[in-house]
């Protein structure tokens, strides 16, 4: 564990398991779920998302004119990339922030290596997240998956919502975003997507253009940014993933910001 400390927070992050923050505490509030004697890596601390986010449907895609078979690791599907579940190489680190990587060539069919950095501040913590291709051209997707501790309240609202079908994968379609509780990818954030506890707001953000949102479970909501839709990589759509050529990289952020309430 590498652990991370400035004016009034820390950050532990966990190489080993992801390369993901396994706990946030800001005064003495923790942020976000950690895990219990039998948690699977899917479901507690924040962790990247790479070479593509949420779900592939069957684990299964076409890409300049061959099939492509991931592994399911959450039957029928193959989801949240192939980095979550394996250890990362620590570069560099000092008390305010660490830099990784994680090679794709045992995980991943065209190879190639994702990067990241988080940084910490008293009042917010940066995170950077980079795929680069190696000698293949591939798609890609990047994203982070944060379960944060349940929150008293949330203002998350959006303009769209893509449809989703019985096997919980977007259709590719989208409508006007409805009421929650959800499961489900948006675009078109309609204002700051903030949490609110007794006492501190917590505002996440990106240039993501793919947010997921899953806030059925009591104990957790979870505010993904993601480059591009689940199952992007079966859509037609030109933005649902990148296209990298040898060499190329994708990269995205995201900031996860406090306040005390007013």
């Amino acid at each position: 564990m590498i652990e991370l400390e400035a004016t009034g927070v820390r950050c532990t992050i966990d190489p080993d398991t992801g390369g993901r923050m396994a706990t946030l505490t800001v005064g003495d509030r923790q942020l976000l779920v950690g895990p219990d004697a039998d948690a699977h890596p899917m479901y507690w601390g924040s962790y990247p998302m790479a070479p593509f986010a949420g779900r592939v449907r069957d684990g299964r895609f076409e890409f300049d004119g061959h099939e492509y078979q991931l592994e399911l690791n959450h039957p029928p599907h193959a989801i949240h990339g192939a980095v979550f579940t394996q250890p990362w190489s620590v570069s560099d680190f000092s008390e305010t922030f660490v830099a990784m990587s994680c090679g794709l060539e045992d995980h991943w069919p065209f190879g190639g290596a994702v990067t990241q950095r988080i940084e910490l501040f008293a009042d917010r913590i940066e995170l950077s997240l980079a795929v680069t291709a190696d000698d293949l051209a591939m798609p890609a997707q990047v994203g982070w998956h944060p379960w944060f501790v349940k929150p008293d309240a949330a203002r998350i609202e959006f303009g769209w919502m893509y449809v989703r079908g019985s096997d919980g994968i977007p259709t590719g379609e989208v409508v006007a975003a409805p009421p929650g509780p959800w499961d489900d990818c948006f675009v078109d954030p309609r204002g700051p997507l903030e949490l609110d506890y007794a006492d501190l707001v917590v505002r996440v953000e990106s240039d993501c253009g793919c947010w997921v949102i899953y806030d059925q479970q009591d104990n957790a909501t979870c505010v993904e940014p993601q480059s591009g839709p689940p199952n992007g990589f079966n859509m037609l759509e030109t933005d649902a993933f990148t296209r990298l050529e040898p060499g190329d990289v994708l990269q995205r952020t995201m900031t996860i910001s406090w306040r005390q309430r007013a």
